[in-house]
């Protein structure tokens, strides 16, 4: 049934619009900025269609060319800033990390509008100019934090002495054991090649049970054979509870300074609520502007006389899958206005009907939502109260509607709300019935918009309405799809005044039905119907004759006007030249006169001297010929350079018009891969989310270094290279989340996984390696064997002095999902073997 814009969903898949929510959403980076794009509905009124353009017209331009605004850093922060503003609660690690990223976005988004001149970006300009920055609460977290996002050892004095203590008691229990273990050998109460053992994070000492009561401690275990007790030495004991306490005191503290953090920050909560309310609406325009830029959309003219004039026109989704095709897509150009407000479109099956009344409906409505749409930017829209459609086939079994019946709840729905503020759209107007009432009843109703100024977009095949259109006094303009009659292949462009025609019988035969079908059925149409469809033809070959020969006419005169004004130009430059040569010519004019005065005079003074001397009369004649000859080689030399020059000028003329045409074509498209390399990569902040490149799992940045990121997915925590991870939006993220935590079957498994499961080795061999290079070995090799679901895993580390065994055997007791670490038997290894089974 028709259906009111803003209210009904199902008009946005009609048209298209659920795909450009989906697109817009695809590219936020926060909950907040998605939630904006699903909540955002379709206006009706022009100042606040009008603000919206405007913001994501100037965030478009901000994308384009500015280079130094902040594209990442984008997070969500409501989800523990509102809770925090109750007295009481306490904000944890993780949040304070986030809310450091925040305030540092919120800095350099509104330092860089602040920096702006004014005029520029006004509307983006007025929205940041009402964010607070928090340099008091920057300067807080800046004393709490370190660039890791840990608690920094400073952050309070009582904490600064509880880890110096931590570190000395760490330091000394692995001393002390060693120093037991030996002095028992000494004793010969262990044997000689015994090491400490390691059982639930406790250095235990194996000793013959017959031997167990002469060292004081507490045992712990035994051996399979029971020949061996591992025993938890007394001073040891005490050692480990100081460690224990010490880490409970470190907690208690953290916690404290956290407790204070958060009664220092909690009278900025509703400022900090509302940057980050900002942060999310510019995330939301950013997404909406780079999906315009994706389009090459442009913001239109909202029209005040009710004139709609959409120019150039593309459908954005048809264009982009035309484009996956390398095809192109032929824009459109559609004229309404009180006086002609109906657009009644004929033409072939295939040939674009249809394509032309969605591009207007989804255009639209992206307009009146607030989006920059793809078309040229001197189109100008007005502004309806809604928009109501035919579209498709909405029969219902379950309300019992055929085809037509459901055309019909349609039309009456239209009929009853529809006026000259509705802009309706139907598909195959009348269809569905028996074509003399259907056609009728079509007329009839076209009729009633008519009357009521309602603005349409309306596809038929019925004559009737095509020759009612074609009335003078109606408010109804004809629009045909263009054919190529030749070929008998549609051309997708409309041609608006004229009525399309359906080429069914040249159709008909193009498909291969045999000519007598074809001629038999031309009879039973009849003489009438035949004729009409022949004069269309005619009218159409006729305009489109006459067109060519204007559009020869014009770029006759446009070709005339180019040679005119060029060769004005060069006239203009010849004249010059003339003139700067006239003058040249005067001045050296002047110097041959002299050189020649001096040489007839000398000639003169020479024939006088030598009193008519044959022979020096005729060598100061032949003096004076040679000059003369040596004047007229000059003036024919100078007058050559002339032509030479006049003939470059001209060259270079020409050369400069051709190297201008092949630049405006260059410049043409701005390239815009950057865009999502600009996403992807860029500095990491703590609660932005991250794709893992090596097994493409979804996680949320806890930490960032130099050169190392630490990712949460789920319960594990894995330390990596920066390189090895790239930012995701946050539907990405929510999908990618999603989809793993779907029951898994077999067949389902990932391949990935699989692979990685077959090549990974049970066995680790860390021999060689430093202490911190040896625990950021294990570190990554536990996380994948955690996520590989492996049952336990053997890390050879050597004997050596036990420092190695030692460190990462207490690291290993520390983390999560490991059920025990332990020594290897003694045949295949002992202490220089670490066995860890996982829970």
């Amino acid at each position: 049934m028709a259906r009111g814009a803003g209210t009904d969903l199902r008009l946005e898949a009609k048209l298209g619009f659920d795909r450009i929510r989906t697109m817009i959403s695809d590219r936020c980076s926060t909950e907040y900025a998605t939630t904006r794009v699903a909540e955002e509905r379709f206006s009706s009124d022009p100042k606040e269609i009008s603000r919206r353009l405007f913001l994501t017209d100037e965030m478009r331009l901000v994308v384009m060319f500015e280079e130094n605004f902040p594209t990442n850093g984008y997070i969500d922060c409501l989800s523990f800033l509102v809770p925090l503003g109750s007295e009481g609660c306490t904000i944890d690690l993780l949040s304070l990390g986030k809310l450091r990223t925040l305030v540092e976005t919120v800095r350099r988004l509104t330092d860089f509008f602040a920096s702006t001149k004014d005029g520029v970006y006004p509307n983006l300009k007025k929205m940041s100019s009402r964010v607070a920055c928090f340099p008091e609460v920057q300067k807080k977290i800046d004393t709490i934090l370190d660039k890791f996002g840990d608690i920094k050892d400073t952050a309070s004095e009582e904490l600064f002495q509880i880890r110096r203590t931590l570190k000395a008691k760490e330091a000394a229990i692995s001393k002390v054991a060693a120093s037991i273990l030996k002095q028992a050998q000494m004793d010969g109460i262990v044997d000689e090649d015994a090491s400490l053992s390691v059982r639930d994070g406790k250095l235990l000492i194996p000793v013959n049970s017959s031997a167990k009561r002469k060292i004081p401690g507490f045992v712990h275990d035994t051996s399979a054979t029971g020949k061996t007790a591992y025993i938890e030495p007394a001073e040891l004991v005490e050692i480990e509870n100081d460690i224990v306490t010490l880490h409970t005191e470190e907690a208690q503290e953290i916690h404290r300074i956290l407790a204070a953090f958060s009664d220092f920050v909690r009278p900025f909560v509703p400022d900090l609520i509302k940057s980050s309310e900002y942060v999310g609406e510019t995330d939301f325009l950013v997404a909406k502007a780079q999906t315009a830029l994706d389009f090459k959309a442009g913001m239109p003219v909202i029209s005040k006389d009710w004139e709609m004039n959409l120019r150039k026109a593309r459908h954005p989704l048809l264009e982009k899958a035309l484009a996956r095709e390398g095809k192109q897509i032929v824009p459109i150009s559609i004229k309404l206005n009180p006086d002609k407000h109906i657009l009644l479109i004929s033409g072939p099956n295939a040939g674009g009907k249809s394509v032309c009344l969605k591009t207007t409906g989804l255009l639209q409505y992206m307009f009146q939502w607030g989006m920059l749409i793809p078309t040229s930017e001197s189109s100008e829209l007005p502004v309806f109260d809604r928009i109501m459609v035919s579209i498709g086939d909405d029969q219902s079994l379950e309300n019992d509607l055929s085809t037509y019946s459901s055309f019909l709840e349609d039309m009456k729905s239209m009929l009853r709300q529809a006026d000259s503020k509705t802009l309706v759209l139907i598909d195959e107007f009348g269809s569905g019935t028996e074509p003399a009432a259907g056609g009728a009843i079509a007329e009839a109703i076209l009729s009633e918009f008519d009357r009521k100024g309602v603005y349409g977009v309306i596809t038929t095949h019925y004559t009737n309405l095509k020759l009612y259109a074609s009335g003078p006094d109606t408010g109804v303009v004809n629009g045909a799809m263009q054919f190529d009659a030749s070929r008998i292949q549609p051309l997708f462009a409309l041609e608006i005044g004229l009525p399309g025609n359906s080429f069914a019988f040249e159709l008909a035969r193009k498909m291969g039905l045999p000519e007598s079908i074809v001629k038999d059925a031309e009879n039973r149409a009849g003489e009438e119907f035949v004729g009409i469809e022949r004069n269309l033809r005619k009218i159409i070959r006729n305009r489109r004759a006459l067109e060519e020969k204007l559009q020869k006419i014009k770029n006759t005169d446009r070709t005339l006007e180019n040679i005119t004004e060029r060769y004005q130009k060069e006239l203009e430059g010849i004249k010059q030249t003339k003139k700067e040569i006239i003058d040249q010519a005067r001045k050296e004019a002047q110097e041959i006169v002299k050189g020649a005065n001096k040489t007839v005079e000398n000639t003169i003074r020479t024939i006088k001297e030598s009193q008519a001397e044959k022979e020096r009369t005729m060598g100061a004649r032949k003096n004076l010929q040679d000059f003369v000859t040596a004047l007229q080689a000059r003036k024919e030399e100078e007058q050559k350079n002339h032509d030479d020059y006049i003939d470059t000028k001209l060259k270079q003329l020409n050369d400069r018009k051709l190297r201008s045409r092949k630049g405006k074509k260059a410049e043409e498209a701005a390239p815009q891969e950057k865009e999502a390399q600009a996403f992807r990569g860029g500095t990491l902040k703590v609660g932005e989310k991250v794709r893992i490149k090596s097994n493409g799992m979804a996680g949320e940045v806890v930490r960032v270094s130099d050169k190392a990121v630490t990712v949460a997915v789920g319960n594990i925590t894995s330390k990596m290279p920066l390189d090895k991870v790239e930012r995701i939006s946050s539907n990405e993220y929510k999908a990618m989340m999603k989809d793993s935590i779907k029951p898994r079957t077999a067949s389902e498994d990932n391949s990935g996984l699989r692979e990685r499961r077959l090549n990974f080795s049970p066995e680790l061999d860390v021999r060689g390696e430093r202490v911190n290079d040896a625990l950021d070995i294990v570190e990554h090799y536990i996380d994948d064997a955690i996520m590989l679901n492996i049952g336990s895993v053997r890390i050879i580390h050597g004997k050596g002095t036990g420092a190695l065994r030692d460190e990462l055997q207490r690291y290993l007791s520390t983390i999560p999902g490991i059920a025990s670490v332990r020594d290897e038997h003694i045949q295949f290894g002992g202490s220089g073997v670490t066995i860890v089974t996982f829970e």
